[in-house]
C-alpha cells in the first residue's frame, strides 16, 4: 500500500478485490464497456472465499507507467481468429487461462469458456456454517454424510459427530485437507488449487512429508477404506436394529391405540344410534305437542271469540234486564195502586154490605126514614188531597147509598 502523497508512479494495473458471484463475465464486460478503449487486458482470479471472485485489469494509459518487460505475442482469439498483440485493447483472460477479445466474448451467450467450457465465474453457493452452533470459522465437513461441524479448537462439533457416527474422515473447508480421526493424522494426497480450482498434488512442509511407496499407499488406503466400511456397516446395522425395535414398539403402540380407537368408534356409534332414536322420539313428541298447541291455540281463539260474544250478549242482556226491571217496577207500582184501589173498593163494599145488613135488621119505620132521608156532604177544598179523596169516597158512598135506595 502506498500513499498518493508520495512521489511514486502509479501503476496501470487495477484489481477489483470482490466481485459477487451472481455477476457473470457478460455483466462484468458490460460494466467496464465504456473503458474498453483504455483497457488492454482483464484476468479473472478466484480464491477459496465463496460467492465472490477477483478481477485484475491492465490499462493502456494511467499516468506515467513503467513498461512491462519480457512480453510475448498473444495467441489468436478463438472467436474472431484475430491476433491479440499489444495494439489490441480489451482482452479478457478467464480462469482457465484462455484469452479473448471483450467484444467477441460479449457475443458468447454461455457463461462457460468457448474453448474448454470451464465456468468463468464461480457459481453462488450457500455460506457454510456449523450445523449445531452456526459458527462459520474452522469448519470440517464429513466425507461420509456431509455433516458440517466446527473444529476441536472451537466447540468440537465435528469430533462429536465422529464419536456419535464413527465417520472417520472429515475435510477442512478452507484448505481441503482430509483428517483421519481414527489414525489422528492427515490422509489427503490431492487438493484443489485456489487459483483455478483444478486438482493438484499437495506438498507437505517440513518433516511431516515423507516419501512412501505406492504399494504402501495402496495398502494403507485399502486398510483405511476397509476399516471405515466395516465400522460403517456395524454402525448402520446397529442403527437399523434400533430403528426396527423402535418401529416395532411404535407399531404395537399404534395397534393398541387403533384398537382403542375402534372401541371408541363402536361406542360412539352405539351412542349415536341411541341419540338418533331418542331424537326421533323427541321429534314425534314435539310433533304431537305442536299439534296440541295448534289445537289449543285454535280452541283458545274460539274461546276468546265466544267470550267476546258472551260479553257483548251480557251487555245486551244487562241492558234488557235493566229495561225489564224498569218495566217490572212500573208494573209493580201500577199493581200496588190497583190493589190499593181494589182494597178501598172492597172496604166500601164491605161497608155497604154491613150497612145493608144493619138496615135490614132495623124496624120498617126506621128503614123508611133512612130511605126518605138525605145526606149532605160538604165540599172539600181543592188544595187538600185528603179532603178531595174523602169527598170522592163520600160521593161514591152517596152514589152507592142512592143505588141502595
Amino acid at each position: 500500500m502506498t500513499s498518493l502523497k508520495e512521489d511514486v508512479r502509479r501503476s496501470a494495473m487495477l484489481c477489483i478485490l470482490t466481485v459477487p458471484a451472481a455477476m457473470t463475465s457478460h455483466d462484468l464486460m458490460k460494466f467496464v464497456a465504456p473503458f474498453n478503449e483504455v483497457i488492454e487486458q482483464m484476468k479473472i482470479i478466484r480464491d477459496s472465499t465463496p460467492n465472490q471472485y477477483m478481477v485484475l485489469i491492465k490499462f493502456s494509459a494511467q499516468g506515467a507507467s513503467l513498461p512491462v518487460m519480457d512480453l510475448t505475442e498473444l495467441p489468436k482469439c478463438t472467436v474472431c481468429l484475430e491476433r491479440m498483440d499489444e495494439s489490441v485493447n480489451g482482452i479478457l483472460t478467464t480462469l482457465c487461462n484462455h484469452s479473448f477479445h471483450s467484444q467477441c466474448l460479449q457475443r458468447w451467450d454461455d457463461t462457460t469458456c468457448p474453448v474448454c467450457r470451464y465456468c468463468q465465474t464461480p457459481e453462488p453457493v450457500e455460506e457454510n456454517k456449523c450445523f449445531e452452533c452456526g459458527v462459520q470459522e474452522n469448519l470440517w465437513i464429513c466425507l461420509i454424510c456431509g455433516h458440517i461441524g466446527c473444529g476441536r479448537y472451537v466447540s468440537r462439533h465435528a469430533y462429536k459427530h465422529f464419536e456419535e457416527t464413527q465417520h472417520t474422515y472429515a475435510m477442512q473447508l478452507t484448505n481441503h485437507r482430509v483428517w483421519d480421526y481414527a489414525g489422528d493424522n492427515y490422509v489427503h494426497r490431492l487438493v484443489a488449487s485456489k487459483t483455478d480450482g483444478k486438482i493438484v498434488q499437495y506438498e507437505c512442509e517440513g518433516d511431516t512429508c515423507q516419501e512412501e511407496k505406492i504399494d504402501a499407499l495402496q495398502l494403507e488406503y485399502s486398510y483405511l477404506l476397509t476399516s471405515q466400511l466395516e465400522s460403517q456397516r456395524i454402525y448402520w446395522e446397529n442403527k437399523i436394529v434400533r430403528i426396527e425395535k423402535d418401529t416395532a414398539e411404535e407399531i404395537n403402540n399404534m395397534k393398541t391405540k387403533f384398537k382403542e380407537t375402534i372401541e371408541k368408534c363402536d361406542n360412539l356409534e352405539h351412542k349415536l344410534n341411541d341419540l338418533l332414536k331418542e331424537k326421533q322420539s323427541v321429534e314425534r313428541r314435539c310433533t304431537q305437542l305442536n299439534t296440541k298447541v295448534a289445537k289449543l291455540t285454535n280452541e283458545l281463539k274460539e274461546e276468546q271469540e265466544m267470550n267476546k260474544c258472551l260479553r257483548a250478549n251480557q251487555v245486551l242482556l244487562q241492558n234488557k234486564l235493566k229495561e225489564e226491571e224498569r218495566v217490572l217496577k212500573e208494573t209493580c207500582d201500577q199493581k200496588d195502586l190497583q190493589i190499593t184501589e181494589i182494597q178501598e173498593q172492597l172496604r166500601d163494599v164491605m161497608f155497604y154490605l154491613e150497612t145493608q145488613q144493619k138496615i135490614n135488621h132495623l124496624p120498617a119505620e126506621t128503614r123508611q126514614e133512612i130511605q126518605e132521608g138525605q145526606i149532605n156532604i160538604a165540599m172539600a177544598s181543592a188544595s187538600s188531597p185528603a179532603s178531595s179523596g174523602g169527598s170522592g169516597k163520600l160521593s161514591s158512598r152517596k152514589g152507592r147509598s142512592k143505588r141502595g135506595k
